[in-house]
């Protein structure tokens, strides 16, 4: 589902920052060589995701989902000399790939790959995290939720991908699979969250910005 004309997407990318070098080789790379291609965040939706990591300028980042390190880029951008982002992916065919256009990024001392299953990886994590991105399996995202609250600095946001899902958590969910069960539970469980404000952004696929409250 197309939530966004082509022609308003095309003239935004015009007027945003343009997407750096070392990405846009990235994206070619993605759509000639990786399955899913679509899974990429993309000139827009980096440039967001590199906008508030440069808004909040986190010491340490987590991300949920690697997939060809484009987000985990962007991410880092917002990063001081010290800081830190550990991105965690499942599938190990795609690590070095990733690997490789992180150090072409030059973020090869800032970003550190974890590959296995996420809520295998999570419980040796240790926080604070101002800043954190999920855009793994759909149907685990409360459970990461859970998990990586209490890792969170108060304050601290954290950005889940793919919140509309195509726009199928409008169907009755009498219709849903799994994935978007697991969206739409994790968009009902954030609303009803007394340790978060959130805004559901009709950005891209949906982007789901929770801000853990500082009382949180």
């Amino acid at each position: 589902m197309v939530f966004i004309d082509e022609k308003i997407e095309a003239y935004a990318r015009q007027f945003s920052s343009p997407e750096p070098r070392v990405l846009q080789q990235l994206n070619r790379d993605t759509h000639a060589s990786v399955l899913r291609a679509r899974m990429l965040s993309g000139h827009l939706q980096g440039r967001f995701l590199a906008f508030i990591s440069r808004l909040i300028k986190p010491k340490r980042i987590l991300e949920i989902g690697t997939y060809t390190a484009y987000s985990a880029i962007c991410l880092a951008e917002g990063l001081g000399v010290d800081g830190v982002l550990h991105t965690i992916d499942h599938n190990a065919e795609l690590e070095e790939f990733a690997a490789k256009y992180i150090r072409e990024a030059g973020f090869e001392h800032q970003i550190v790959q974890h590959t296995g299953e996420a809520l295998d990886v999570l419980p040796g994590m240790e926080g604070p995290f101002q800043l954190v991105f999920i855009d793994a399996d759909k149907a685990n995202y409360v459970r990461y939720f859970e998990m990586i609250y209490p890792m969170m600095s108060p304050g601290g946001v954290v950005i889940a991908d793919n919140a509309l899902w195509s726009g199928k958590v409008l169907e009755p969910e009498t219709r849903h699979d799994e994935e978007t069960a697991g969206v739409s539970a994790f968009n009902q469980y954030i609303r009803q969250h007394k340790g978060v404000n959130h805004l559901l952004l009709p950005f891209r696929d949906g982007l789901m910005l929770v801000e853990k409250k500082p009382e949180g």
